[in-house]
């Protein structure tokens, strides 16, 4: 069985705290996880490590068959991630915002033009839904 999400031993530590002290994660394809948890859990440290944002003071992780840590361009290449809270701008158009996302990401005028979505033109997004602005 192929894994999407293969994680052995992670451990982090900012200073003398321990973020993730070890954890094993093994994900199908095809499955949907949730991670659940109190504050100070380590989740967000356990997402930033798997998204291949921050890197494991030990152990190793696999996300579509990429290592987080040798092959960190690819994994951020092949995965999508949001926050909580999106960073939609409301005084400006969908189409500005989808502009203004993708030339952060490094894209060109032209990539960010073919990529907007229906319906997203010349509307200002007000208060979207924050799904929606995700």
């Amino acid at each position: 069985m192929r894994h999407a999400i293969e994680a052995e031993g992670l451990v982090k530590r900012y200073g003398d705290k321990t973020a993730l002290d070890g954890i094993d994660l093994r994900v199908r394809t095809g499955t949907v996880l949730g991670v659940l948890g109190p504050n100070g859990a380590g989740k967000t440290t356990a997402v930033r490590i798997l998204a291949a944002l921050a890197v494991p003071d030990a152990g190793r992780a696999v996300v579509g068959g990429f290592d987080v840590t040798r092959q960190a361009g690819k994994v951020r290449e092949l995965i999508g991630l949001t926050g909580q809270y999106a960073s939609v701008d409301e005084k400006l158009t969908g189409t500005q915002n989808l502009v203004l996302m993708g030339r952060l990401l490094g894209m060109g005028r032209a990539r960010c033009a073919a990529a907007w979505p229906e319906g997203w033109t010349s509307r200002t997004c007000g208060s979207p839904s924050a799904g929606r602005a995700r």
